[in-house]
Protein backbone atom coordinates (compact mmCIF):
# COMPACT_ATOMS: atom_id res chain seq x y z
CA UNK A 1 0.00 0.00 0.00
CA UNK A 2 1.09 3.73 -0.52
CA UNK A 3 2.20 5.65 2.69
CA UNK A 4 0.47 8.24 1.91
CA UNK A 5 -3.69 7.33 3.07
CA UNK A 6 -6.03 6.91 0.37
CA UNK A 7 -10.05 7.49 1.24
CA UNK A 8 -12.31 4.86 0.69
CA UNK A 9 -13.38 5.29 -3.11
CA UNK A 10 -16.68 4.91 -4.71
CA UNK A 11 -18.47 3.73 -7.90
CA UNK A 12 -18.99 7.80 -8.44
CA UNK A 13 -15.57 8.70 -7.34
CA UNK A 14 -13.38 5.56 -9.01
CA UNK A 15 -15.29 7.04 -12.73
CA UNK A 16 -14.23 10.29 -12.41
CA UNK A 17 -11.00 9.97 -10.75
CA UNK A 18 -10.30 7.45 -13.70
CA UNK A 19 -11.25 10.85 -16.42
CA UNK A 20 -9.39 13.18 -14.13
CA UNK A 21 -6.40 10.65 -14.04
CA UNK A 22 -6.18 10.14 -17.40
CA UNK A 23 -6.52 14.13 -18.85
CA UNK A 24 -3.95 14.89 -15.86
CA UNK A 25 -1.21 12.07 -16.97
CA UNK A 26 -1.69 12.72 -20.97
CA UNK A 27 -2.45 16.47 -20.82
CA UNK A 28 -2.71 18.81 -18.07
CA UNK A 29 0.71 17.52 -16.62
CA UNK A 30 2.84 17.60 -20.15
CA UNK A 31 1.57 21.41 -20.00
CA UNK A 32 2.53 22.24 -16.68
CA UNK A 33 5.36 23.54 -17.67
CA UNK A 34 4.92 25.79 -20.98
CA UNK A 35 1.82 27.19 -18.94
CA UNK A 36 3.92 28.70 -16.27
CA UNK A 37 6.69 29.75 -18.66
CA UNK A 38 4.44 31.70 -20.71
CA UNK A 39 1.72 32.52 -18.26
CA UNK A 40 -0.87 31.47 -20.68
CA UNK A 41 -4.47 30.68 -20.00
CA UNK A 42 -5.00 26.73 -21.53
CA UNK A 43 -8.23 27.10 -23.46
CA UNK A 44 -7.17 23.65 -24.59
CA UNK A 45 -7.36 22.31 -21.26
CA UNK A 46 -10.81 23.90 -20.43
CA UNK A 47 -12.02 22.26 -23.39
CA UNK A 48 -10.98 18.88 -22.11
CA UNK A 49 -12.47 19.80 -19.01
CA UNK A 50 -15.88 21.16 -20.33
CA UNK A 51 -16.34 17.76 -22.83
CA UNK A 52 -15.43 15.35 -20.14
CA UNK A 53 -17.74 16.65 -17.40
CA UNK A 54 -15.49 17.62 -15.35
CA UNK A 55 -16.25 20.99 -15.93
CA UNK A 56 -19.72 20.85 -14.27
CA UNK A 57 -19.41 18.03 -11.72
CA UNK A 58 -20.96 19.15 -9.23
CA UNK A 59 -23.49 21.22 -10.96
CA UNK A 60 -26.95 19.38 -11.24
CA UNK A 61 -27.87 17.17 -14.18
CA UNK A 62 -31.07 18.85 -14.51
CA UNK A 63 -29.01 21.73 -15.74
CA UNK A 64 -26.16 19.97 -17.82
CA UNK A 65 -24.05 18.94 -14.93
CA UNK A 66 -23.23 15.76 -13.76
CA UNK A 67 -24.42 15.57 -10.44
CA UNK A 68 -21.55 14.44 -8.56
CA UNK A 69 -21.37 14.76 -4.96
CA UNK A 70 -19.11 17.46 -2.92
CA UNK A 71 -16.34 15.04 -1.67
CA UNK A 72 -16.16 13.66 -5.96
CA UNK A 73 -15.42 17.19 -6.76
CA UNK A 74 -12.79 17.88 -4.06
CA UNK A 75 -11.08 14.33 -4.78
CA UNK A 76 -11.07 15.25 -8.58
CA UNK A 77 -9.96 18.77 -7.68
CA UNK A 78 -6.50 17.25 -5.66
CA UNK A 79 -6.10 14.84 -8.71
CA UNK A 80 -6.17 17.48 -11.41
CA UNK A 81 -4.15 19.87 -9.08
CA UNK A 82 -1.49 17.56 -8.42
CA UNK A 83 -0.12 17.23 -11.84
CA UNK A 84 -0.75 20.65 -12.66
CA UNK A 85 -1.31 23.44 -10.24
CA UNK A 86 -3.04 26.34 -13.23
CA UNK A 87 -5.49 23.88 -14.00
CA UNK A 88 -6.47 22.47 -10.34
CA UNK A 89 -7.03 26.45 -9.82
CA UNK A 90 -9.11 26.77 -12.67
CA UNK A 91 -11.39 24.26 -11.56
CA UNK A 92 -11.43 25.13 -7.81
CA UNK A 93 -12.78 28.93 -9.44
CA UNK A 94 -15.03 26.98 -11.19
CA UNK A 95 -16.65 25.50 -8.08
CA UNK A 96 -16.61 28.66 -6.26
CA UNK A 97 -18.46 30.49 -8.86
CA UNK A 98 -20.67 27.84 -9.03
CA UNK A 99 -21.51 27.62 -5.70
CA UNK A 100 -23.53 31.05 -4.86
CA UNK A 101 -26.10 29.84 -7.49
CA UNK A 102 -26.54 26.04 -5.64
CA UNK A 103 -26.96 27.62 -2.55
CA UNK A 104 -28.97 31.04 -3.44
CA UNK A 105 -30.46 30.67 -7.20
CA UNK A 106 -33.47 30.84 -8.09
CA UNK A 107 -34.27 27.57 -10.86
CA UNK A 108 -34.53 29.84 -13.88
CA UNK A 109 -30.78 31.41 -12.83
CA UNK A 110 -29.72 27.53 -12.39
CA UNK A 111 -30.83 26.94 -15.33
CA UNK A 112 -29.16 29.59 -17.28
CA UNK A 113 -25.70 30.05 -15.24
CA UNK A 114 -25.37 26.84 -14.01
CA UNK A 115 -26.04 25.07 -17.05
CA UNK A 116 -23.34 27.95 -18.78
CA UNK A 117 -20.87 27.09 -16.22
CA UNK A 118 -21.06 23.27 -17.50
CA UNK A 119 -20.64 24.14 -21.07
CA UNK A 120 -17.68 25.90 -20.79
CA UNK A 121 -19.05 29.53 -19.85
CA UNK A 122 -17.84 29.79 -16.54
CA UNK A 123 -18.92 31.72 -13.96
CA UNK A 124 -17.03 33.80 -11.09
CA UNK A 125 -16.52 34.79 -7.61
CA UNK A 126 -16.29 39.21 -7.58
CA UNK A 127 -16.08 40.02 -4.10
CA UNK A 128 -12.66 41.36 -3.10
CA UNK A 129 -11.63 44.72 -3.49
CA UNK A 130 -8.87 47.49 -3.04
CA UNK A 131 -8.84 47.56 0.78
CA UNK A 132 -11.42 44.78 1.05
CA UNK A 133 -9.68 41.35 1.03
CA UNK A 134 -9.58 39.55 4.43
CA UNK A 135 -12.30 42.41 5.61
CA UNK A 136 -14.73 41.53 3.27
CA UNK A 137 -17.64 43.83 4.83
CA UNK A 138 -15.57 46.94 3.51
CA UNK A 139 -16.50 46.57 0.26
CA UNK A 140 -17.08 50.24 -1.48
CA UNK A 141 -19.27 48.63 -4.90
CA UNK A 142 -22.69 49.94 -4.80
CA UNK A 143 -25.85 48.88 -6.71
CA UNK A 144 -28.74 51.71 -6.47
CA UNK A 145 -32.15 51.60 -7.60
CA UNK A 146 -32.49 53.49 -10.76
CA UNK A 147 -36.43 53.11 -11.83
CA UNK A 148 -36.96 49.48 -12.07
CA UNK A 149 -33.13 48.94 -12.81
CA UNK A 150 -29.92 48.60 -10.34
CA UNK A 151 -27.01 50.29 -11.09
CA UNK A 152 -23.70 48.69 -10.15
CA UNK A 153 -20.47 51.11 -9.42
CA UNK A 154 -17.60 49.71 -8.47
CA UNK A 155 -14.09 47.79 -8.95
CA UNK A 156 -13.32 44.17 -8.00
CA UNK A 157 -9.66 43.16 -8.20
CA UNK A 158 -7.78 39.22 -7.41
CA UNK A 159 -10.82 37.22 -9.71
CA UNK A 160 -9.63 33.71 -10.08
CA UNK A 161 -10.91 33.24 -14.04
CA UNK A 162 -10.94 36.71 -14.48
CA UNK A 163 -11.47 37.89 -18.08
CA UNK A 164 -11.66 34.10 -19.83
CA UNK A 165 -15.50 34.06 -17.37
CA UNK A 166 -18.65 34.77 -18.78
CA UNK A 167 -20.61 35.81 -16.07
CA UNK A 168 -19.52 37.47 -12.54
CA UNK A 169 -21.28 36.91 -8.93
CA UNK A 170 -20.64 40.59 -7.78
CA UNK A 171 -21.26 41.39 -4.12
CA UNK A 172 -22.52 45.23 -3.56
CA UNK A 173 -23.95 48.02 -1.04
CA UNK A 174 -27.53 48.25 -1.21
CA UNK A 175 -28.02 49.78 1.94
CA UNK A 176 -24.66 51.41 2.49
CA UNK A 177 -25.41 52.56 6.30
CA UNK A 178 -26.50 48.62 7.43
CA UNK A 179 -22.45 47.26 6.33
CA UNK A 180 -22.13 43.94 6.38
CA UNK A 181 -26.21 43.57 6.13
CA UNK A 182 -26.89 45.88 3.32
CA UNK A 183 -24.95 43.93 1.08
CA UNK A 184 -26.24 41.90 -2.18
CA UNK A 185 -25.26 39.53 -5.21
CA UNK A 186 -25.95 40.22 -8.23
CA UNK A 187 -25.16 38.23 -11.41
CA UNK A 188 -23.14 40.40 -14.07
CA UNK A 189 -22.30 39.58 -17.82
CA UNK A 190 -19.11 40.78 -18.79
CA UNK A 191 -20.40 41.18 -22.33
CA UNK A 192 -22.77 43.91 -20.90
CA UNK A 193 -22.18 47.92 -21.38
CA UNK A 194 -20.37 49.11 -18.29
CA UNK A 195 -18.64 46.08 -17.66
CA UNK A 196 -14.49 46.50 -18.28
CA UNK A 197 -12.08 44.05 -17.67
CA UNK A 198 -8.93 45.74 -18.35
CA UNK A 199 -6.40 44.39 -16.14
CA UNK A 200 -4.50 40.81 -15.35
CA UNK A 201 -2.34 40.54 -13.27
CA UNK A 202 1.63 39.30 -13.45
CA UNK A 203 1.67 36.63 -10.63
CA UNK A 204 4.03 34.31 -9.13
CA UNK A 205 2.59 30.93 -9.33
CA UNK A 206 -0.38 29.37 -10.92
CA UNK A 207 0.82 31.65 -13.98
CA UNK A 208 -1.57 29.16 -16.38
CA UNK A 209 -4.76 30.46 -14.64
CA UNK A 210 -6.26 34.56 -14.92
CA UNK A 211 -6.44 36.66 -12.04
CA UNK A 212 -8.28 40.01 -13.27
CA UNK A 213 -9.92 43.23 -11.85
CA UNK A 214 -13.52 44.10 -12.63
CA UNK A 215 -14.62 47.61 -13.38
CA UNK A 216 -18.65 48.15 -13.07
CA UNK A 217 -20.96 51.04 -14.16
CA UNK A 218 -23.71 48.50 -15.15
CA UNK A 219 -27.39 48.23 -14.85
CA UNK A 220 -29.03 45.24 -13.91
CA UNK A 221 -32.34 43.81 -13.41
CA UNK A 222 -33.79 42.34 -10.12
CA UNK A 223 -34.26 39.13 -11.80
CA UNK A 224 -30.75 39.20 -11.79
CA UNK A 225 -30.00 39.39 -7.58
CA UNK A 226 -28.79 36.22 -6.14
CA UNK A 227 -30.49 35.41 -2.90
CA UNK A 228 -32.12 37.93 -0.98
CA UNK A 229 -31.72 42.10 -0.65
CA UNK A 230 -29.20 42.27 2.17
CA UNK A 231 -28.38 39.07 2.82
CA UNK A 232 -24.89 38.82 -0.22
CA UNK A 233 -22.67 38.35 2.81
CA UNK A 234 -24.40 35.23 4.87
CA UNK A 235 -24.20 33.91 0.78
CA UNK A 236 -20.21 34.99 0.29
CA UNK A 237 -19.66 33.55 3.73
CA UNK A 238 -21.25 29.98 2.86
CA UNK A 239 -19.72 29.93 0.15
CA UNK A 240 -16.02 30.76 1.24
CA UNK A 241 -16.57 27.98 3.91
CA UNK A 242 -17.05 25.50 1.13
CA UNK A 243 -14.51 27.02 -0.98
CA UNK A 244 -12.14 26.41 1.58
CA UNK A 245 -12.24 22.74 1.50
CA UNK A 246 -12.15 23.07 -2.56
CA UNK A 247 -8.67 24.81 -2.00
CA UNK A 248 -7.82 22.07 0.99
CA UNK A 249 -7.88 19.22 -1.93
CA UNK A 250 -5.85 21.81 -4.58
CA UNK A 251 -3.49 21.98 -1.47
CA UNK A 252 -3.34 18.15 -1.17
CA UNK A 253 -2.77 17.48 -5.06
CA UNK A 254 0.20 20.26 -4.77
CA UNK A 255 1.12 18.72 -1.50
CA UNK A 256 1.52 15.36 -2.90
CA UNK A 257 3.36 16.12 -6.21
CA UNK A 258 5.71 17.98 -3.85
CA UNK A 259 6.05 14.75 -1.94
CA UNK A 260 6.28 12.70 -5.15
CA UNK A 261 9.49 14.96 -6.57
CA UNK A 262 11.07 15.09 -3.02
CA UNK A 263 10.60 11.33 -2.32
CA UNK A 264 11.85 10.06 -5.89
CA UNK A 265 14.93 12.25 -5.82
CA UNK A 266 15.71 11.31 -2.21
CA UNK A 267 16.04 7.74 -3.31
CA UNK A 268 17.75 7.89 -6.94
CA UNK A 269 20.11 10.96 -5.77
CA UNK A 270 23.48 9.90 -3.86
CA UNK A 271 26.02 11.45 -2.11
CA UNK A 272 29.18 9.89 -0.24
CA UNK A 273 28.44 6.50 -2.02
CA UNK A 274 25.01 6.66 -0.06
CA UNK A 275 20.98 7.18 -1.34
CA UNK A 276 20.49 10.45 0.38
CA UNK A 277 16.85 9.07 1.60
CA UNK A 278 18.80 6.74 3.67
CA UNK A 279 20.34 9.95 5.80
CA UNK A 280 18.05 10.97 8.94
CA UNK A 281 18.09 14.67 8.08
CA UNK A 282 16.65 13.68 4.31
CA UNK A 283 14.41 10.52 5.78
CA UNK A 284 12.54 12.32 8.83
CA UNK A 285 11.94 15.61 6.66
CA UNK A 286 10.06 12.99 4.27
CA UNK A 287 8.70 11.28 7.20
CA UNK A 288 7.15 14.27 8.67
CA UNK A 289 5.63 15.53 5.30
CA UNK A 290 3.85 12.29 4.48
CA UNK A 291 2.23 12.45 7.89
CA UNK A 292 1.20 15.81 7.33
CA UNK A 293 -0.14 15.25 3.68
CA UNK A 294 -2.42 12.08 5.44
CA UNK A 295 -3.27 14.22 8.16
CA UNK A 296 -4.60 16.85 5.89
CA UNK A 297 -6.19 14.32 3.36
CA UNK A 298 -7.98 12.71 6.00
CA UNK A 299 -9.51 16.31 7.25
CA UNK A 300 -10.26 17.65 3.91
CA UNK A 301 -12.02 14.13 2.50
CA UNK A 302 -14.06 14.78 6.13
CA UNK A 303 -14.73 18.53 5.95
CA UNK A 304 -16.30 17.39 2.33
CA UNK A 305 -18.36 14.27 3.29
CA UNK A 306 -19.80 16.86 6.11
CA UNK A 307 -20.87 19.41 3.37
CA UNK A 308 -22.39 16.49 1.29
CA UNK A 309 -24.43 15.76 4.67
CA UNK A 310 -25.61 19.04 4.87
CA UNK A 311 -24.00 19.58 8.11
CA UNK A 312 -22.28 22.65 9.53
CA UNK A 313 -18.36 23.12 7.82
CA UNK A 314 -17.16 26.68 8.38
CA UNK A 315 -14.61 24.87 11.50
CA UNK A 316 -14.00 22.13 9.02
CA UNK A 317 -13.54 23.85 6.37
CA UNK A 318 -11.45 26.25 7.85
CA UNK A 319 -9.13 23.24 9.81
CA UNK A 320 -8.80 21.78 6.74
CA UNK A 321 -7.75 24.92 4.72
CA UNK A 322 -5.25 26.10 7.12
CA UNK A 323 -3.48 22.81 7.33
CA UNK A 324 -3.50 21.27 3.90
CA UNK A 325 -2.08 24.60 2.80
CA UNK A 326 0.57 24.66 5.50
CA UNK A 327 1.08 21.24 4.82
CA UNK A 328 1.38 21.90 1.20
CA UNK A 329 4.32 24.88 2.33
CA UNK A 330 6.20 21.76 4.21
CA UNK A 331 6.10 18.99 0.82
CA UNK A 332 7.23 21.85 -1.69
CA UNK A 333 10.00 23.53 0.04
CA UNK A 334 11.36 19.94 0.88
CA UNK A 335 11.20 18.94 -2.71
CA UNK A 336 13.58 22.56 -3.41
CA UNK A 337 15.52 21.32 -0.36
CA UNK A 338 16.08 17.87 -1.76
CA UNK A 339 17.30 18.78 -5.13
CA UNK A 340 19.57 21.11 -4.28
CA UNK A 341 20.72 23.89 -6.24
CA UNK A 342 18.64 22.20 -9.10
CA UNK A 343 15.64 22.53 -6.79
CA UNK A 344 16.17 26.49 -6.88
CA UNK A 345 16.74 27.07 -11.16
CA UNK A 346 14.33 26.76 -13.89
CA UNK A 347 12.45 24.64 -15.13
CA UNK A 348 12.57 22.31 -12.64
CA UNK A 349 9.37 20.93 -11.26
CA UNK A 350 10.44 21.71 -7.64
CA UNK A 351 11.08 24.98 -8.14
CA UNK A 352 7.30 26.06 -10.01
CA UNK A 353 5.86 24.08 -7.26
CA UNK A 354 7.18 26.05 -5.00
CA UNK A 355 5.90 29.24 -6.69
CA UNK A 356 2.78 27.70 -7.25
CA UNK A 357 1.62 26.70 -3.73
CA UNK A 358 2.25 29.75 -2.00
CA UNK A 359 -0.89 31.26 -2.98
CA UNK A 360 -2.66 28.28 -1.03
CA UNK A 361 -2.28 30.27 1.74
CA UNK A 362 -3.61 33.04 1.20
CA UNK A 363 -6.61 33.11 -0.98
CA UNK A 364 -9.91 31.60 0.17
CA UNK A 365 -9.08 33.35 3.38
CA UNK A 366 -4.97 33.53 4.41
CA UNK A 367 -3.89 31.32 7.29
CA UNK A 368 -4.64 34.46 9.67
CA UNK A 369 -7.86 34.79 9.11
CA UNK A 370 -8.71 30.47 9.18
CA UNK A 371 -6.68 30.66 12.64
CA UNK A 372 -9.06 33.81 13.73
CA UNK A 373 -12.34 32.07 12.41
CA UNK A 374 -10.99 28.61 14.82
CA UNK A 375 -9.96 31.27 17.36
CA UNK A 376 -13.98 33.13 17.67
CA UNK A 377 -14.98 29.16 17.39
CA UNK A 378 -12.97 27.89 20.23
CA UNK A 379 -14.06 31.07 21.99
CA UNK A 380 -18.14 30.32 21.88
CA UNK A 381 -17.48 26.88 22.21
CA UNK A 382 -15.98 27.49 25.99
CA UNK A 383 -18.71 30.30 26.75
CA UNK A 384 -21.40 27.62 25.30
CA UNK A 385 -20.02 25.10 28.16
CA UNK A 386 -19.95 27.33 30.81
CA UNK A 387 -23.71 28.54 30.33
CA UNK A 388 -24.54 24.94 30.53
CA UNK A 389 -22.79 24.16 33.55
Amino acid sequence: MSVIWAPPSTEESERWLAIADELSTGHFEPLAGELDRDQRYPWESVERLVDSGLAGLFVPKQFGGQGASFATTCAVIERISRGCASTGAILTAYALGGTPLVLAGTEAQQAKYLGALAAGEAVSFALTEVGAGSDAAQIKATATREGDLWRIRGEKIYIGNGGASRYYVVFALTDPEAGARGITAFMVDKEADGVVIDHLEDKMGIRGTQTSNLKLDTVVRDEDMLGDLGRGMRLAMQTLNAGRISVAAQSVGVALSGYDEASREAVKRHTFGTAIIDNQGIAFPLADVATRITAARMITTHAAEAYDRGESVAVLGAMAKLYASEASHDAVDLAVQVFGGDGFCKPTRAERLYRDQRILEIYEGTSEIQRLVLGRAIKADVVAQEEVA
